[in-house]
């Protein structure tokens, strides 16, 4: 059985996408299916990279009980993005990025596209904001619309 891949790609991979990645996995592994779907996260920009989420999404992961163990700021290729099922990305600009490595745009959809009435707007990002509540809101919901739709197509 194949696994389902998920990849949530933000600017800098600290902040909104790994917040995505440890929801999803937590939601997954409470069902049961972490030998069913995998799920990582990426980042556009390579300022960060091997450093931990930022501390304002540790402290609301930290707050939910999510763990985040291991986690450290990447950016995948182009050839390494197309290997998961969704690319899912936190806004219009992570798009134009990927769309600029080579990731064809119809492979990938927004975070806020599995958010009934959101659709095709931007997950703010908290680093420029400071609001990471309102990030945690997004990424909750949209990380549940995301996976009831993975699920439907499991059976």
């Amino acid at each position: 059985m194949n696994k389902v891949r998920v990849l949530f790609v933000c600017l800098g991979n600290i902040c909104r996408s790994p917040m995505a990645e440890a929801v999803l996995r937590a939601r997954v592994a409470e069902r049961g299916l972490s030998d069913r779907i995998e799920v990582a996260s990426s980042g556009t920009g390579y300022w960060n990279i091997g450093d931990p989420p930022h501390w304002g999404t540790q402290k609301i992961l930290r707050e939910r009980g999510i763990d985040f163990e291991g986690m450290r700021a990447k950016v995948l290729s182009a050839k390494e993005i197309l290997t998961y099922d969704y690319i899912v990305a936190m806004d219009g600009s992570n798009v134009e990025s990927l769309v600029e490595m080579g990731v064809p745009k119809e492979r990938i959809r927004l975070l806020t596209d599995y958010i009934p009435g959101k659709e095709g707007t931007d997950v703010p990002d908290p680093y420029y904001t400071g609001n990471f509540n309102e990030t945690w809101e997004l990424v909750d919901a949209g990380v549940d619309g995301l996976l009831a739709e993975i699920l439907s197509k499991l059976g």
